[in-house]
């Protein structure tokens, strides 16, 4: 089953993108902070990866850098999924790497409808 990794501090949050993402037929691992993204990766690595920006210990942008940056997860795709909504804020976490950005609140089809298409899009990739 594919997995996705849900980064997000709100506990009302975390619990509202889990539901949504496991009602359309994904397995869910949840992280409250940064640095606990990184550590769940390392033990065992999701498909995809729905990422807050402002999170305790080690933001998003930080993380998403991480990911891009390691050669055993470069490829991981990273949905940044925050309250920041500027124009600017998109762009500089597309420069880190993310893969799509949704600013919040959002729609429940925009996110799942992003999150199954990176799906597809990284699934075509592995095959290649």
């Amino acid at each position: 089953m594919t997995t996705v990794l849900v980064v997000e501090d709100s506990i009302t949050q975390r619990q509202m993108i889990s539901s949504l993402l496991q009602d359309s037929g994904l397995s869910v691992t949840v992280a409250c902070d940064g640095v606990e993204a990184l550590e769940q990766i390392a033990k065992q690595r999701p498909d995809l990866v729905v990422l807050d920006i402002v999170l305790p210990r080690m933001n998003g942008y930080e993380v998403c850098r991480k990911i891009k940056s390691d050669s055993k997860t470069h490829d991981l795709a990273v949905v940044m999924c925050s309250t920041k909504r500027e124009e600017f804020d998109r762009y500089w976490g597309m420069k880190q790497g993310a893969d799509a950005y949704i600013a919040k609140p959002f729609e429940a089809h925009e996110l799942i409808g992003t999150v199954k298409q990176l799906l597809r899009e990284t699934t075509a990739a592995r095959r290649g």
